[in-house]
């Protein structure tokens, strides 16, 4: 690919020349499994949570902040692992996150109770906000030209199907094993990445500077918040003092989030990287497609267990089809992103995504899979499949080298982010009496404002 879509904003400021790498195959390899396992994890203890809930004895609230725990320190704590990476060294910090990763699934694994298990699901996201910003930074200091637009299109791939995969191996692991095995199955790939990755990733410029530490805590408390908020109105009602309290600290934490970034002399999140209007509009692109797809998979889960009586196994078979027509359309996107530009694909994955969900509201309480489901799955994964390299490249293609590390850890903290407050939504609509077509036409208009975000920011080259 000669050029990445930028709109009518400047191109990037040249950037210094990749390290060269002695193994790019297994180079790729490590970053992409790291990205694999950290997008599985997302989503693989969803279908494992009745089983998780009647071992530790997990209310279904309790249940709720198994999915959170995960998905708010990741979200909340992204940006300062992007900016580890720039100031450490983005492959040193890459192998301690994946090194703590580890860890944490070998104590959720074995946790004997609710409270253990959310913990070290709060620490394996954690762990995989200092992993994965370094990941993508690492394809943007490591690969260019042709290359980098093959790295960027697997590790788009898996990005966009770590969620679905998830699902099918946590169906498999619980059905065939037991609901701990949806834990120590990172066990044995985080130590095979600890050991790879030093040996065929170059290590990145270290570029010293300070931690901001109020803005990673003013972040963290705020997303936290604002999660909360949504799952406790979705039981409570807007009126509860609890969910009152909580908005009230997360509009405070927010506020002085932006307050901190403004006068930090090193801030975690630069916010010159909202000045470019293409690069902001993909940020806010992920977020609302991320939120749809997460918010919806996560309904979709339970109804296929609760609502069609599946299984494990049998519930995670039934996202097979997403995943397999995501990583045949990935292989296409590559070709045609130069000739068709960003804009056009990631405006068709978002149509594509928002037809899916709004043919699943006639979705009846017993429809079967093969009439009402099976269409709206192979939508999703065509969807999904186009829009993800392109949003990855247009963010990686308006910035320079050194800045890859931080423009990388906001991507990331605005997809992962997303998926927590789109699945947090989705919960109060449906607590508070939306039912199935409410969740999803919900879903629906969080993919059609990320198409209007692309159609308005985002050029046509």
């Amino acid at each position: 690919m000669s050029t990445v879509p930028t709109g009518r904003a400047p191109a990037a400021p040249p950037s210094a020349a990749p390290a060269p790498l002695h193994h790019p195959g297994l180079a790729l390899a490590a970053i992409v499994g790291c990205q694999l396992m950290i997008g599985i994890d997302t989503s693989i203890v969803t279908i494992a949570l009745p089983d998780i809930g009647s071992a530790v004895g997990l209310s279904t609230g309790g249940l709720a902040w198994v999915f959170n725990a995960y998905m708010i320190a990741f979200g909340g704590l992204l940006l300062l692992g992007g900016r580890a990476g720039d100031i450490f060294g983005r492959r040193r910090v890459f192998v301690g996150g994946v090194a703590l990763f580890t860890v944490a699934s070998l104590l959720g694994g074995f946790a004997p109770n609710g409270p253990l298990l959310i913990a070290a699901r709060a620490l394996q996201g954690l762990a995989a906000a200092f992993g994965a910003p370094s990941a993508m930074a690492l394809i943007a200091a490591l690969f260019t030209g042709p290359a980098r637009v093959r790295a960027l299109s697997i590790f788009s791939a898996v990005s966009g199907g770590g969620a679905a995969l998830g699902m099918i191996l946590g169906g498999v692991l619980t059905e065939a094993a037991s609901w701990r095995w949806v834990f120590f199955v990172n066990v044995p790939v985080g130590v095979a990445l600890v050991l790879l990755a030093p040996r065929v990733l170059a290590e990145t410029p270290r570029r010293p500077g300070r931690f901001d530490l109020p803005g990673a805590l003013t972040s963290t408390v705020g997303m936290a918040a604002l999660v909360y908020v949504f799952i406790r109105a979705g039981t409570d009602g807007w009126g509860d003092g609890r969910v009152l309290a909580a908005a009230l600290v997360a509009v405070a934490a927010l506020g002085a989030f932006v307050l901190c970034e403004r006068r930090a002399a090193q801030p975690i999140v630069p916010l010159r990287m909202f000045a470019h209007r293409v690069r902001t509009g993909a940020y806010l692109t992920m977020f609302l497609l991320v939120g749809g797809m997460f918010g919806g998979y996560f309904y979709l889960t339970g109804f296929l267990q609760d609502g069609l009586g599946y299984g494990p196994l049998r519930t995670g078979a039934a996202f097979l089809p997403i995943v397999g027509v995501q990583f045949a359309a990935v292989r296409t996107v590559p070709r045609v992103l130069p000739r068709l530009g960003a804009r056009t694909l990631i405006a068709a994955g978002a149509s594509l995504l928002a037809i899916a969900f709004l043919w699943l509201t006639a979705l009846p309480g017993d429809g079967g899979y093969a009439a009402w489901m099976l269409g709206p799955f192979l939508l999703m994964g065509l969807g999904v499949g186009i829009a993800t390299l392109p949003l990855n490249a247009t963010v990686l293609g308006t910035v320079a080298q050194e800045e890859a590390g931080a423009a990388s850890g906001i991507a990331q903290a605005m997809m992962w982010s997303g998926g927590a407050v789109g699945a947090a939504v989705m919960v109060t609509v449906q607590s508070g009496g939306g039912g199935t077509g409410g969740v999803f036409a919900l879903a629906a208009a969080f993919e059609v404002a990320a198409l209007v975000a692309a159609a308005v920011t985002i050029g046509r080259r």
